[in-house]
């Protein structure tokens, strides 16, 4: 429709379009817990060099780096879009998941206000459905959270890679402060809502200390979250250039050691994902972050977006009794995007 450049965004540029479709189905061979997605946006303000998201800006004949940080696709009549389709007899209300390719919450929303409408049709429709965000612009909509969570079930996830400002400002400069997304997490818990707090990425080398971790997650049980999943980097194609890239500049000498680690493809190697985990494991018991039911293979609480082999925090999933056990037609037709 038009491209909006505005003083208060500098260096961004919104390209507003008129979705055709707002749900989107998940392809049937990934392992998320779900099999639809709305994503009000595409590219995100954040510009975390870490975004695993980033290649999803290539489809769009944009690139996955700068573009991605400051060209942003902004489908301005989502909230009419989805409820139309939540409308169709076909829907069999089935969770809905957002934030998992851009974040719903991202400053765009402060001008766009797509998410009450988005929350409403959903739950007005019957719909279940999770929200995971760094962007403490939901605060806004508890109390349009909490009337929904009357109706339907909700999830609610904050993700909180570090606390140090320092490396937040390298890292993830388009963020708000983790300070500031602790007491999100905090907010959502008082209002009554379940809150799961997502560590991820852990950076071998620079965020996997013993110190850092356990101050990391005794500030999160603080906030009162109702669970925690502790996840290290995951370099897709496209966010690792940039990732490497940003390593060069930043921390030159870990290069080699992150090539070996990362030598197999996305996923760190297999050793230090077991590493990883025996090191947060007696420090998530100390903080009382054990979850409620250990996850396994197969179960409704694996498959994170950005790392499949992952498990959901407690509280950031609308419940796995909502969760569906066949697949459903689109309720648009064949042309749904199946991109997350």
């Amino acid at each position: 429709m038009r491209s909006v450049r505005t003083p208060e965004f500098q260096g961004m540029v919104f390209h507003e379009i008129a979705a055709k479709s707002a749900l989107n189905r998940v392809p049937g061979e990934s392992a998320m817990p779900f099999r639809w997605t709305v994503n009000p946006y595409r590219g995100c303000s954040h510009a975390c060099v870490y975004c695993f998201a980033r290649r999803s800006h290539t489809y769009l004949d944009l690139d996955a780096g700068r573009d991605f940080d400051s060209q942003v696709i902004v489908k301005v009549n989502v909230a009419e879009v989805l409820a139309r389709e939540l409308a169709a007899p076909r829907w069999r209300r089935e969770h809905v998941a957002m934030g998992t390719n851009t974040d719903p919450y991202q400053r765009a929303e402060g001008r766009y206000q797509l998410m009450p409408g988005v929350i409403s049709a959903l739950a007005g429709s019957g719909t279940p459905f999770s929200i995971l965000t760094k962007g403490t612009l939901l605060a806004r909509d508890l109390p349009l959270l909490v009337d929904a969570a009357q109706d339907v079930p909700v999830g609610l996830g904050v993700s909180i890679a570090l606390v140090d400002r320092e490396a937040q400002a390298s890292l993830e400069p388009g963020t708000p402060s983790p300070q500031a997304r602790l007491e999100l997490v905090r907010k959502a818990r008082e209002a009554g809502l379940p809150c799961g707090v997502f560590v991820a990425p852990v950076l071998p080398w620079l965020t996997d200390s013993v110190d850092v971790l356990d101050d990391l997650l005794r500030s999160i049980a603080e906030a009162g979250a109702t669970g925690v999943t502790v996840l290290p980097l995951h370099l897709r194609p496209g966010t690792r250039e940039w990732f490497m890239a940003w390593l060069e500049r930043e921390h030159p000498k870990l290069v080699p050691g992150y090539r070996r680690l990362y030598a197999r493809g996305s996923y760190a190697d297999p050793r230090y994902r077991k590493w990883l985990s025996e090191r947060v494991r007696p420090l998530v018991r100390r903080h009382g972050l054990e979850p409620r039911a250990t996850a396994r293979k197969g179960s409704p609480l694996r498959g994170i977006p950005g790392d499949e082999e992952g498990d959901w925090p407690d509280g950031a999933l609308p419940g796995a009794d909502d969760l569906p056990s066949t697949p459903c037609a689109p309720p648009g037709g064949s042309e749904q995007l199946t991109l997350l």
